[in-house]
């Protein structure tokens, strides 16, 4: 199956599962052996903050095979038991926080077993225009759909959110949907003891009646079987035998986009769609959906009914603007969210001031990483102006922090352009133009698979 490799046996599942759509797997436990929780335990990261037992990796490790057949031992059985998460707040770039768990370093191990054994039959059934969470596919692959669909024929654009989308979901509705295909019932009632261990917050332990805590292994999968059933195939069906022109859908987890030929369907949709998400105990955030004219013809209509420029929306973490090229073609241009190279700028000061004691090559080769990284993911097409902007405000953050450390300084801006041509690299696109990258078949009316 294309971008996704798997062991000879689950690849065996999931022939099965894609030759016959209505088939429940009664026997799936047995996949998650010794051998894959020790892969699952490697693929961990070694820093990650331990769970309510505060077992570490390296505790763990100590000691691995003894541990690992304890495990299996006790999963086969059906004397593993769930430990709740470890509720952590992480500040969010609009100020507000947002609430992860952190499992316990066995449970983090089993789901990621599980996850890789569940992901052989769902990578079967997932439409192509889900991206989030799903191996051989990502952020870049969301956007390059994103910015293909849009220049096609789409007129009106649905940015949607679902509001508190992993705290929302419906316990019952959640393993109705894993039964349309497990029923191994070792594997749903491992499913059942994740989604009921609740958390612990403020030393007490607070149960989880709905929703799947953010940061488990098993949430993200989850969160797609959820919108699969809930979203997708409705999505699908509705484009197909209800949409009156052309529609594009791009969703990566809880966040999507639906581009609309006419405005008709545009509104229908919206109004079918919060039908739909009520059935499943969900809704679309009032302040962050909305449906924008976009495409095209947005900027002549707009101008003739004496409008501005068409208005825009933001998308894993890039603003999407109508624009034209120098020959008067139109094109969306992705600019970087302002919102996230604030966030990213802001961490860029704080850590600077701290490490401003450290020597200039130290302090250089951790700006050199996150430089980097931030230009691998934001250097795309049409995008030069953000990334001399973000190495602009970098040198200045850099700059203070240099000037800080002694109150007899001898920093100059000429001093710092050679220190920094020496530590960081300028600015350039790397990235592909979508279309060179993507080639789409899942927009419009045809069917996904």
């Amino acid at each position: 199956m294309r971008g996704y490799s798997v062991p000879s046996e689950l690849e065996r599942v999931h022939e099965a599962a894609r030759r016959n759509r209505k088939e429940r797997f009664t026997a799936l436990l047995h996949h998650v052996t010794v051998e894959r929780l020790r892969a699952a335990f490697e693929s961990l990261s070694k820093k990650a903050s331990p769970g309510v037992d505060g077992v570490t990796w390296e505790a763990y490790g100590a000691d691995l095979e003894g541990n690992l057949e304890g495990l299996h031992g006790r999963l086969h059985r059906g004397a593993y038991r769930a430990k709740p998460s470890r509720r952590v707040f992480i500040p969010k770039a609009d100020g507000r926080q947002r609430a992860l768990g952190v499992a316990a370093l066995e449970d983090k191990v089993v789901q990621r077993a599980v996850v890789e054994v569940l992901n052989a039959i769902y990578e079967a059934d997932f439409r192509g225009f889900s991206y989030g969470f799903r191996p051989g596919r990502g952020q870049h692959d969301a956007l390059d759909a994103v910015w293909v669909g849009l220049n096609r024929k789409v007129n009106w654009v649905l940015d949607a959110d679902i509001r508190g989308f992993f705290d929302a979901i419906d316990h019952e509705w959640m393993l109705r949907f894993v039964e349309h295909r497990v029923a191994d019932k070792r594997i749903l009632r491992l499913i059942q003891k994740w989604l009921n261990a609740g958390v612990m917050e403020d030393g007490g332990w607070k149960a989880s009646e709905e929703g799947t805590p953010q940061g488990a292994t098993i949430s993200p999968l989850l969160a797609n079987i959820y919108l699969h059933y809930a979203l997708d195939l409705w999505v699908q069906q509705w484009r197909t035998k209800v949409a009156r022109g052309e529609v594009i859908v791009v969703r990566y987890a809880d966040d999507f986009i639906v581009g609309f030929q006419y405005r008709d369907d545009a509104e229908r949709f919206r109004e079918d769609l919060a039908q739909r998400l009520r059935k499943f105990s969900l809704e679309l955030h009032p302040d962050k959906t909305r449906l924008l004219e976009f495409g095209r013809f947005a900027a002549a209509n707009r101008r003739s009914r004496g409008e501005r420029k068409p208005e825009t929306f933001d998308f894993l973490g890039f603003t999407h603007i109508c624009t034209v090229t120098r020959a008067g073609k139109f094109t969306v241009k992705r600019r970087s969210s302002r919102k996230r190279m604030t966030a990213t700028l802001k961490h860029v000061k704080d850590e600077l001031m701290q490490r401003r004691h450290h020597s200039i090559p130290a302090q250089g080769e951790w700006l050199r990483s996150v430089v980097n990284g931030y230009y691998a993911y934001h250097a795309v097409p049409l995008n030069f102006d953000a990334l001399v902007s973000f190495q602009r405000e970098t040198l200045r953050h850099w700059m203070r922090a240099l000037r800080r450390r002694s109150q007899k300084h001898r920093m100059t801006w000429t001093r710092l352009f050679h220190i920094a041509k020496r530590w960081l690299p300028g600015p350039k696109i790397l990235h592909p133009w979508p279309a060179q990258r993507l080639c789409v078949t899942t927009f419009g009316k045809s069917p996904v698979r």
